[in-house]
């Protein structure tokens, strides 16, 4: 029979795993968008710049999955010894992980600031050769003889790559870009908090005071990120917004977990645990 708890639980990990999809999506994006930007190879060092968002959203997905783990799976009693040492250790390296992508955001941002006109011709003067045309961030179309009439002189290149923009598309996507990286930022000071949270509860000092504090904190950023969603529904791509809705919602469970768990330690009865997946 369906029960309210298994309902619960099977709207979770149904959320947890269309973010496991999303991995995929963006590492499809991002390869196609590789193909008109880093057309000459890269470096180790430009990685990040190419695949952050496939950084982060694994590294985040990654880190999701332990939090579950650690706050509604393990029984209190096994988070000890190795398996405590191995959850906190995996937790660091996808924290280093979500770091890395962070700078791969503010690098994105600034190659987006690092424009000059054309030089030396007309853009439809340029078919012959490989260049590509800014959509959107992280879109691109090969320069055709439609739109390089729209770009007229105008046109603007985007660092040394062969890529050119009309300056409100290069506008637009700056915008886009900064949302990527404050919403970046947002969601590793959400994760700081919660860190903080769960190491407070593992030796039974998560007190309500300090709940009802991080909670102050925790719903600033939180506002701060479903703008950025809101902000992606309406200028960025599907996937985008698709994404940050499904996160958000994801860790409306996270932070559910640590306030079932809360309540288990006190003796009182966790409103929102399945018994597959109870302490």
């Amino acid at each position: 029979m369906l029960t309210r708890s298994r309902l619960y639980a099977g709207v979770k990990y149904l959320t947890y795993s269309l973010l496991i999809v999303n991995v995929y999506l963006f590492l499809a994006e991002e390869l196609n968008a590789l193909q008109h930007t880093f057309m000459d190879g890269f470096g180790a060092g430009e990685l990040v710049q190419i695949f952050s968002t496939t950084i982060d959203t694994a590294a985040w997905v990654f880190l999701l999955l332990l939090f579950e783990l650690e706050t509604s799976v393990l029984e209190d009693q096994r988070i000890r010894g190795w398996v405590r040492h191995g959850l906190h250790g995996a937790r660091i390296l996808c924290y280093i992980a979500i770091v890395y992508a962070f700078t791969g955001y503010c690098s994105v941002m600034m190659a987006l600031y690092d424009v000059s006109p054309l030089a030396g011709a007309l853009p439809c003067e340029r078919l012959d050769e490989t260049w590509s045309v800014l959509v959107t961030l992280d879109h691109y179309t090969p320069l055709n003889a439609a739109n390089c009439a729209s770009l007229g002189s105008a046109a603007l290149q985007i660092g040394g790559f062969s890529v050119l923009a009309s300056p409100e598309v290069l506008q637009s996507a700056r915008w886009l870009a900064w949302t990527d990286v404050i919403n970046a930022g947002a969601w590793i000071l959400v994760v700081v908090i919660l860190e903080v949270e769960v190491r407070l509860q593992l030796r039974r000092d998560l007190s309500d005071r300090i709940m009802r504090t991080t909670q102050v904190f925790k719903s600033g950023i939180y506002a701060i990120l479903f703008m950025a969603a809101a902000y992606w529904g309406v200028k960025g791509s599907f996937l985008d917004f698709w994404d940050a809705s499904l996160w958000l919602f994801a860790f409306i469970f996270i932070e559910l977990n640590v306030f079932d768990w809360q309540q288990e330690t006190r003796g009182e009865t966790p409103m929102h645990r399945s018994n597959a997946v109870a302490r």
